[in-house]
């Protein structure tokens, strides 16, 4: 019996949280689970995803809808592992799509990956509409209503956009300024310059404030584990990555994400 999930497309995503997520530090099975938002996962490892009864294998290629509140147990071949992610919330109320849990996209899968690495570039950005949009594209693809062919755009990135989707993509690993300069084919004065007109931080100020922000989100609103969130977010040493909560973030990781259950926005243990 194939898996199926239900999704209300009448209306745009709401993006919470997009981006490249890393696991596996926590050993080769995790337990992952959002209690408010639905999550969709384009994969680059291979293992198995396992919820609602079901067992699916996880390759390369494949995307898998998980709905919200539900406990999704991952089980790696290899560890760490990557995929692309958002975490997002359905407003619509209309006629719901009934769709494949996990499946292969073949062909489509670069499509996909440009789709979700154009959402992860909006959240960075804190451009709402464009990340909405983005997905949006990608769930009616999934739910297979749209041709990927009928929406292929050339590559128009700025400079500046082409830097932020690189640390987005790497926030799990060590970021040099000289590398993302050369990721965007500028000079390092000339990075720091753009960085400063258009966000009034340094790079190196920009990647801990998206570093913070996503660990904000997984304090909140997911059940993995501090550790692990800290190595996800590139800040492995825990006794740093305190240091940079109280100083970003106002509190403790641990104070974070009590707070966030006290106001009921968190997950429920």
């Amino acid at each position: 019996m194939e898996h199926l999930v239900e999704l209300a497309l009448d209306l745009p995503p709401q993006v919470r949280s997009a981006g490249v997520g890393v696991h596996g530090y926590g050993g080769p099975h995790e337990v992952f689970r959002l209690p408010q938002l639905w999550q969709v996962h384009l994969y680059a490892y291979s293992g198995v995803l396992e919820y609602g009864g079901f067992r699916h294998p996880i390759r390369p290629g494949y995307v898998s809808l998980v709905p919200p509140d539900t406990e999704a147990h991952f089980h790696y071949d290899t560890t760490p592992c990557q995929h692309l992610y958002a975490h997002f919330v359905l407003p619509g109320h209309g006629e719901r799509r009934r769709v494949p849990a996990m499946r292969d996209t073949g062909a489509d899968a670069a499509f996909l990956g440009d789709l979700l690495r154009q959402t992860v570039a909006a959240c960075a950005q804190s451009s709402s509409a464009r990340a909405a949009a983005g997905l949006w594209t990608l769930l009616w693809h999934t739910a297979g209503l749209v041709d990927a062919s009928a929406n292929r755009e050339g590559p128009k990135r700025s400079v500046l956009r082409t830097a932020m989707a690189h640390i987005e993509e790497h926030l799990a690993e060590p970021l040099g300024v000289p590398d993302i300069a050369r990721v965007a084919g500028i000079s390092h004065t000339h990075l720091t310059r753009l960085f400063r007109q258009d966000t009034e931080l340094t790079v190196v100020g920009y990647i801990r404030h998206r570093r913070m922000a996503r660990a904000r989100h997984l304090l909140t609103a997911s059940t993995l584990a501090i550790p692990a969130i800290a190595a996800t977010v590139g800040i492995p040493d825990l006794q740093a990555f305190n240091k940079t909560c109280r100083k970003e973030l106002g509190a403790s990781p641990r104070a974070v994400r009590q707070s966030a259950q006290d106001r009921g926005a968190g997950y429920a243990p």
